[in-house]
């Protein structure tokens, strides 16, 4: 038995859904009286993790091995996705106190009971009830804040654990999300990023009973006083609809950002990964995308060295970089997860060759993103300010395009602000305050 905890820290890998996941198991502790401290110091440590690359699964493990140094024995918590694919595991392989799912975690205030009681505390269901409805309200959050719409996917990449461990698609609906938006800016929201592992998959009925896919969220999400900038991600490709196309150029709100990731530029890889995508499917939803909107950023998601990748594959890869011109990507080496297709595929990269491919993959997205940035350099636009530089006066926020803005003036965090873009790095801009009058 160990003493009831008095203190807590929550530490999240992974995801943006990850750090919603985490906010909120954050604020489950501290409804039962709970009070954050250090997790150098806390009595019980959530650790919120990511099944998605092998090298976050042992991380874990290590964080766990410090946890416990210099004769320390808080209770620890393991969450989120490796909680869901290895469950008993950890709890043979770590001796830790409570492992608890990503679809269960509103059971941890009860589960943190059990191991204080001697009692086992495992929890990796995946109910059909939400968990959503057990989570107490929104009080404080930050200027910008994640709020999850959408989860689990039904898509199934040979490469992703994620239905397996998150489950398939489900959409909250939509009375719970305008509720919880609205709650959101009353603490202080005045941007929000919907979330979901597919988020333009999200479809339900309206307040009416009429179906609504995204867009129609968006609109009305849109009509929500004091909300003032609306993004989303993750996107698939194949849910790519019109209605969320033509939002871009109809909703002022909405940001002109756009994270719709492609994996790969050649269709053989595509096919192997069932992305039931082609790469020049792809191109044209992007070229809709900049007809209604042409100053949107796009990001992007690449794997290089997928099983059986040729150099003339990553090749073409390279050259859809080059042809789109992303503002920003997230580029990784193929990493295999048990239990998915891909792990058992031939023709498995070696490292070193996924070394060179991801260094110069991640070249050609420095370049664009340096290029995109200087395009914007003589612009103005909003920015929400979200803290503090490192410099005396200087703040950081961000622009409509999603790229980090420094700025000096008298600013509180929170404040949206109109600049003029003066100067452009490879990963932030400068921005000086001007009225806003037309350019």
């Amino acid at each position: 038995m160990k003493p009831a905890p008095k203190t807590y820290h929550v530490k999240s890998f992974g995801c943006q859904m990850n750090v919603y996941d985490g906010e909120r198991m954050a604020e489950l502790m501290s409804a039962e009286g709970l009070t954050h401290a250090e997790a150098s110091e806390a009595d019980l440590v959530v650790l919120n993790t990511c099944h998605i690359r092998e090298r976050a699964t042992e991380k874990v493990y290590s964080d766990i091995g410090r946890l416990r140094k210099h004769g320390r024995k808080p209770m620890i918590a393991v969450a989120g996705c490796v909680a869901q694919a290895e469950g008993q595991e950890i709890v043979r392989r770590a001796k830790v106190d409570v492992v608890v799912g990503p679809q269960a975690y509103h059971n941890l205030p009860a589960l943190v009971a059990s191991a204080a009681r001697g009692e086992p505390a495992l929890d990796t269901d995946m109910p059909i009830v939400s968990k959503f409805g057990a989570l107490p309200s929104r009080r404080k959050v930050g200027p910008s804040a994640f709020l999850t719409v959408q989860e689990g996917c039904d898509k199934f990449c040979t490469y992703c654990v994620v239905p397996y461990t998150r489950g398939a698609e489900v959409s909250r609906p939509w009375s719970a999300i305008l509720d919880e938006a609205k709650a959101l800016v009353d603490a202080g929201a005045k941007e929000i990023t919907l979330l979901g592992q597919n988020v333009n998959a999200w479809e339900g009925e309206d307040a009416t009973g009429k179906m609504q896919e995204l867009d129609g969220l968006i609109r009305a999400l849109d009509r929500v006083s004091g909300l003032r900038r609306i993004r989303y991600t993750t996107s698939h490709p194949n849910d790519m609809r019109d209605g969320l196309i033509r939002a871009h150029a109809e909703v002022e709100s909405l940001m002109p950002f756009l994270h719709l990731p492609v994996q790969s530029g050649s269709d053989r890889v595509l096919k192997a990964m069932n992305r039931s995508h082609g790469r020049e499917s792809y191109l044209r939803i992007l070229d809709r995308v900049r007809a209604v909107m042409p100053d949107i950023a796009l990001s992007g998601d690449f794997i290089v060295g997928f099983p059986g990748e040729t150099d003339a594959e990553f090749a073409d890869t390279l050259r859809l970089i080059d042809a789109v011109g992303y503002s920003q990507a997230f580029s990784f080496k193929y990493s295999p997860r048990p239990g998915t297709p891909a792990a058992d595929m031939a023709g498995q990269i070696s490292e070193n060759v996924m070394d060179e491919r991801l260094q110069a993959l991640q070249a050609a997205v420095n370049r664009d993103q340096a290029a995109f940035n200087a395009s914007t350099v003589g612009r103005r636009c909003e920015v929400l300010i979200e803290r503090a530089g490192k410099l005396p006066g200087q703040m950081l926020g961000k622009s409509p395009w999603l790229n980090s803005v420094h700025l000096i003036g008298d600013h509180a965090i929170g404040d949206i602000v109109t600049v003029e873009i003066t100067a452009a790095g490879p990963n932030s801009v400068t921005g000086v305050e001007r009225l806003l009058t037309p350019a």
